[in-house]
Formats: structure tokens, sequence, C-alpha cells
């Protein structure tokens, strides 16, 4: 009996000793598409394997624009999720000031994260105080040109090499049927201002306005071209030819019934997916062709403050889930399925696939400052609002929306 009851209590130690170290952990993110599903499973997988920990998948719809407000909303009231992806950028300003997400600098400091990030402009918006409160796990950039092989098979033209010669294509890909550029309902045209004022105004006008706020540039006759390229642009786009999401975007431009898209480089995820390969069943321009550098953003994780009281073990759930998703494994793993590009100077990238080698060809000419990188939410929202409103309503002209976009800018923090 009493033998027993010793190995009976033993068990017993046991089994509450693996109860605190095992934990959940919910994780939210946007990460719904084919290709972005795919990379997220990457962190997961890595996760679970290496910490016996539960990742609890809390995927948003929406992308930023719709998740953003649910996933500041819970952490404000009190229900914070244990990690959760975020842009880098701005966009959890508040929430660091209020004290309400996790000081990450001790483990950044423990990595030594400084030694390993591409480029260390990364970490600013995540520093506040001398602090670090997100490590971003990728660098993506919205400044490419998709273009389709075989709608250009179609008209019997080679695919263009930049910006000015897709735009030259656009009245033979019309006569043959073929729309010049596929577009998703929503937030996707909100994008395309930003790469077209990088790669046709220039990278000191993408200075100028995203990280001086200078609203004279906007008045410049450099924006005006940018201006009048989106106008141009917008006339080729009608509403009745819109599709749900950027992946089905990508299955146009595979398909041929679309030749041209700007999108983020995470498309080509949803690209791979689809079984489609670079340099031949499509080309990716960075920077339109045009440019050498491209604008720098991607994805961050956070983890919220929790309230008192949680388990030791999901608290230490988040300081591993932290430093994984920067360690070298996931972080080879995650980017080649998401088409970004790694934040770390040390892995092999042999792997990578063309698109991804064009963009690591460009970074040592640095990062530019993106919208999401260099504005806040509210301006961000702002600006959406400006750019559906000018798709939507040719009546808006090309000097409305410069004169709007210069109101927005110069009342921006």
């Amino acid at each position: 009996m009493k033998k027993f009851a010793v190995v009976a209590a033993m068990a017993t130690a046991l089994l509450g000793s693996t109860a605190s170290y095992a934990a959940e952990l919910e994780v939210t993110h946007w990460w719904t598409s084919a290709g972005e599903a795919a990379a997220v499973a990457e962190f997961a997988r890595v996760f679970e394997e290496e910490t016996g920990n539960t990742w609890k998948d809390s995927a948003l719809s929406g992308s930023g624009t719709g998740a953003n407000p649910v996933i500041i909303s819970r952490i404000i009231g009190g229900n914070p999720m244990g990690a959760t992806q975020m842009n880098t950028g701005r966009d959890a300003e508040e929430l660091i000031q209020a004290g309400l997400i996790r000081d990450l600098t001790p483990i950044a400091d423990e990595l030594g994260v400084k030694d390993f990030y591409v480029d260390e402009s990364l970490l600013e918006p995540c520093t506040y105080d001398g602090k670090i409160y997100c490590f971003p796990v990728n660098i993506h950039s919205w400044d490419w040109l998709w273009l389709s092989t075989k709608a250009y098979e179609k008209i019997g033209q080679p695919v263009p090499k930049d910006w000015n010669e897709y735009v030259a294509s656009w009245p033979a890909l019309q006569e043959a049927g073929i729309l010049p550029f596929g577009l998703a309902t929503g937030w996707p045209f909100s994008g395309i201002p930003g790469v077209l004022m990088a790669g046709i105004g220039g990278s000191d006008l993408l200075i100028s306005v995203n990280r001086d706020k200078d609203a004279e540039a906007v008045r410049s006759p450099e924006f005006r071209k940018v201006a009048e390229a989106l106008d141009h642009l917008r006339s080729v786009i009608s509403p009745d030819t819109l599709v749900p999401t950027f992946g089905d975007v990508g299955n146009q431009l595979l398909e041929g019934t679309a030749a041209g898209n700007i999108h983020g480089d995470w498309l080509q995820g949803d690209l791979q997916v689809a079984g489609g390969v670079p340099g031949v069943d499509y080309e990716c321009l960075p920077a339109l062709g045009l440019g050498t550098q491209l604008s720098g953003g991607g994805d961050s994780f956070y983890f919220p403050v929790l309230p008192e009281g949680t388990d030791p073990a999901v608290i230490e759930a988040q300081t591993e889930l932290a430093k994984i998703v920067i360690s070298p494994e996931a972080q080879l793993a995650f980017n080649l399925k998401k088409g970004s590009m790694p934040i770390r100077t040390d892995i092999d990238l042999s792997g990578a696939n063309a698109c991804m080698k064009k963009a690591l060809g460009l970074l040592g000419n640095g990062l530019l400052p993106s919208g999401d990188f260099a504005l806040s939410s509210d301006t961000q929202q702002q600006l959406q609002d400006l750019n559906t409103e000018f798709l939507d309503d040719d009546g808006i002209t090309v000097d409305d929306y410069i004169e709007r976009y210069a109101s927005i800018i110069e009342q921006a923090d």
C-alpha cells in the first residue's frame, strides 16, 4: 500500500509538472489566403515541435483593415490573445503607450537581434522609449508589377520589361478581350499609389511624402505624374471585372485572362500554391522595372501583456514563440512559402525563387518607408478611403485627388 501511494504521488507530481509546462497559446493573424495559410502553418509546426505547446490558430478575415479593430478591441477590453500578427508600422503605437504590449527587450538582448536583422530600420516601429515591443518576421514590399506570360503569348508580344512598356500594351490587350489590369475588391487598390509614387515619382518623392509628411511634395510636378498614372490606370478598370480576393487575381494571371497587377510580394505565395512558376507562367518586376529600391514593411509579432493570474506556462510560451518566429529554421520555412524576404542575414536562401532573388538583390540599396511603415493607422485609413473614392468615381479629377491627398498629409502626425 505504501509503495503504491509513493508511485501514485510521483505520477501525480509528474502530471502536474507536465501540465504546468505545456500550454495552449492563442495566436491571431489575418493570413487567410492559400499562400498565407501555408506560410503561417510553418510557424505553428516549428512552435509545437520545439516546445510541446499548442498553437491555437485564430485567423481573422479582412486583412489589416478588418482584423486590426478586432485585435485592438480584445487587447484593450482585457481579453488579449497570447500573440498577434500586425503590420510592421504604427498600428500598435497606442497599445504600446498604454502598457498593453509586452516588452521584448530582454529577449532581443539575449538573442542579439540587432546583429542579424538584415536592416536595423525594421526595428524602428517596434521601438518605443528605447525598448523593443515587437519582432518583424519578414520584409514585404508592395512594389511589384506582376505580368501574365500567357496573356502576352495570346497577343503575340513579349512580356513587358517595365511599367512604360506595360502601359503601351493596354490597347492590344483590350482588343484581344484581355483585362489589362486584374484587381480584387476592397483594400488592394489602396497600395497602388505608393508603388507608382516610388517607381514613377522616385525615391525622394516617396520619402518626402511618407517619412517627412511634406504636403508640398504632394503638390509637386513629380506627384502629378503619379496621380495622372493612377488616373490612366483606373480608366482600364471596370467595376464588373473586380474579383473577390488577390488570390483570384493570381489565378487570372495564370490563366491569361488578366495581363497585369500591382500587388505586394505575398501574391507569389498564392501563385506558388496554384502551381505558377516565375519566369514561366508569370514575370515579376520589382519597383515597376523602373527603380532600384523597394519600400519596406511587412509583418511583426506582438505579445500582449496577459492578465494577472495567467498560468506562467502561457507566459513562457509567449517567450518561446517570440524566439521561434525569428529563428533560422522558422524564418526560412515561413518566408519561402510567404513570398517575403527573411529578416535574418544568416540563412541559406539557395531555395528562393526568381522573384525573391530579385528582391534580395535590391536590399543593399536600402529600404524606402512604405505607408504602413511610416503613417499612422488613421492617416492610412483616410488615404485608403480617398483611393477607393478615386477608383469608384471618375468625377474626382486629378487636381481634386492631389489636393485631398495633400490635405491628409498636412494633418498627418
